[in-house]
């Protein structure tokens, strides 16, 4: 046996010794050293995310409120008759202008003049009569009564001398303001009747706008803000908002505004449409991209920024106009460094690296660790 040990290969009792000896340290190791869980890995330390910013300042914006508009008459009196009459003469024509107290129309009176005439007779006797009767009232010559009758009498007198110079005046109408007479309806010898329309007088030296205004702006609106009406061909007018109304349109939800605009040259606009734009008060705003805004968990608009500690900070903001271009927001410190890329990829009170925008790299390997603000 000995001897056919012997003469066994070398490799083959090596092999035999190494197997030996892994199982004895097997069956006799520390099997405690061996742990249910991985050690510990020690990480390295975080590197704070770089982002662009750029500081902005506030600037002075004046808001504006545009909306569309009809162009009315300042004035625009319906004119009627009074009285019955026939149309006796014209003596202003269709389409001329006329000042305040000028007679628009003649009617035919019926004797009214000598029954004037004759009324105002009688009221200077009855103020005779009276005046007699009270001496001889003082004297314990007449009666109470018959003083108080004589008195009405008089009393009479003068409110029929009233009545009758009213209905000469109606049977002369005149102008109520300076203006155009825009129409004349009737000819001579036509008969008017009362209530009937003849005529239309128009104010034009101001022209009135109306519009709409929607009930998220009216907030912003107050009497007296300037007034920039745009015509159709480019022309503007310049006036004040006079009037805002304080209930909203039951259809529209919508508030009905007025505003006053001069029009000196007297142009014929009453009746069509016009851009109305009035300027809000003035504020202090910030203006960026709209591509910088934000919303948060609960819908609100938002800016991200960071603060003197390299913070991120989220602020709410108020859109005051927006385009394709530039959003004018209120709200934010001022100045604000905003956080023009990597906003992304950064939270509300994350630590971040802040590199100005003109110092910022523009190579490809940048690209990655700012990430973008949209």
């Amino acid at each position: 046996m000995r001897h056919r040990l012997s003469r066994l290969p070398f490799s083959y009792v090596l092999a035999s010794l190494l197997l030996l000896a892994l199982v004895l340290w097997l069956a006799l190791g520390d099997f405690e050293s061996f742990n249910s869980q991985a050690p510990e890995r020690e990480d390295a330390p975080d590197t704070p995310t770089r982002v662009e910013t750029r500081q902005l300042e506030s600037v002075a914006y004046t808001p504006v409120e545009t909306l569309q508009g009809q162009l009315e008459a300042n004035r625009d009196v319906a004119l009627r008759a009074r009285v019955e009459g026939i149309v006796e003469d014209k003596p202003v024509r269709q389409g001329q202008r006329v000042k305040t107290g000028d007679t628009l129309l003649v009617l035919d009176n019926n004797a009214l003049p000598q029954r004037l005439q004759e009324a105002r007779d009688n009221v200077e006797l009855a103020r005779a009569e009276l005046a007699g009767a009270q001496k001889l009232r003082q004297r314990d010559l007449m009666s109470k009564p018959e003083l108080l009758r004589l008195e009405a009498t008089l009393s009479q007198g003068v409110a029929e001398v009233a009545r009758l110079e009213k209905q000469r005046d109606d049977t002369r109408p005149q102008a109520p303001f300076d203006g155009l007479l825009e129409r004349v309806s009737v000819d001579p010898g036509e008969l008017v009747q009362p209530g009937e329309q003849w005529g239309r007088l128009i104010d034009d030296a101001t022209l009135k706008g109306i519009g709409q205004v929607p009930q998220q702006d009216v907030a912003s609106l107050e009497e007296g803000l300037d007034v920039t009406a745009r015509l159709l061909n480019g022309d503007k007018l310049h006036g004040t908002l006079t009037h805002i109304a304080s209930r909203a349109d039951d259809a529209t939800r919508s508030f009905y505004i007025e505003v006053t605009l001069d029009n000196p040259d007297h142009r014929r606009l009453a009746g069509s449409s016009a851009e109305l734009s009035i300027e809000l008060p003035s504020r202090r705003v910030h203006e960026l991209s709209p591509a910088l805004l934000r919303l948060d968990d609960s819908g609100e608009l938002g800016v991200r920024h960071v603060d003197r500690h390299d913070r991120v900070q989220q602020t709410a903001v108020d859109l005051i106009s927006a385009d394709t271009d530039t959003a004018h927001v209120a709200g934010l410190p001022d100045p604000v460094r905003l956080i023009t890329l990597g906003a992304g990829l950064v939270e509300p009170g994350e630590k971040v690296e802040s590199v100005p925008a003109e110092e910022m790299s523009d190579d490809t390997e940048a690209a990655p660790a700012t990430g973008s603000s949209r």
